[in-house]
């Protein structure tokens, strides 16, 4: 069996400088899984032309949106950057350019020329899980962010809140902190099983 080596980050979208090229179904695709997850998220979205549906969620975002085709100056001091337009030529020269400025890449349905991954999301208050297919599939993904949504109850933050605050009480060295911790959260596992 394959195994999945990616590595699972969570970005400060609202500290970097994210650019989005592309303004059609699949770059409101990409606009809106970010701004989702984090609706701060620093980002400006690039194309020719651009959809109603982007249009209208750029202006509840307040997202600026720069009506102009790709060139390389787009990738000025950004940190990350999503190729999402309907031309493989253009998305592969969005590629080599970020490559060329040691920027993050990821370009849509094109795996090979990912950095990273926009993977499913399940966000309860201070709580988010990410899950990753490796890029194979983004159903499954979907599925598996339905279901853990199901799962995990809604009043899960209130624990992480109060666990927070007990966290900061406990006395001692790290290694003391993190086994107090493991113990009293050890019964706080999902049993599938029973």
């Amino acid at each position: 069996m394959m195994k999945n080596d990616l590595y699972p980050v969570f970005l400060k979208v609202s500290k970097l400088n994210v650019m989005i090229i592309g303004g059609g179904t699949v770059g409101f695709e990409k606009l809106s899984f970010l701004l989702k997850s984090s609706p701060n998220a620093n980002v400006v979205v690039a194309a020719k032309e651009f959809s109603k549906d982007i249009i209208a969620l750029a202006k509840v975002h307040k997202i600026p949106l720069m009506w102009r085709p790709y060139t390389s100056n787009l990738l000025h001091k950004q940190h990350m950057v999503i190729a999402a337009t309907n031309d493989l030529n253009v998305n592969k020269e969005i590629h080599y350019d970020a490559k060329q400025k040691q920027l993050l890449v990821n370009v849509a349905d094109t795996p090979d020329l990912c950095d990273f991954y926009l993977g499913g999301i399940v966000t309860k208050g201070n709580v988010k899980v990410a899950i990753s297919t490796n890029g194979k599939s983004p159903t499954m993904a979907k599925r598996l962010r339905q279901f853990f949504e199901e799962v995990i109850p809604e009043n899960v933050d209130d624990l992480v809140e109060n666990l927070n605050i007990y966290r900061r009480t406990i006395k001692g060295n790290f290694s003391e902190k993190v086994s107090r911790l493991n113990k009293l959260t050890q019964s706080f596992i999902l049993r599938t099983n029973d």
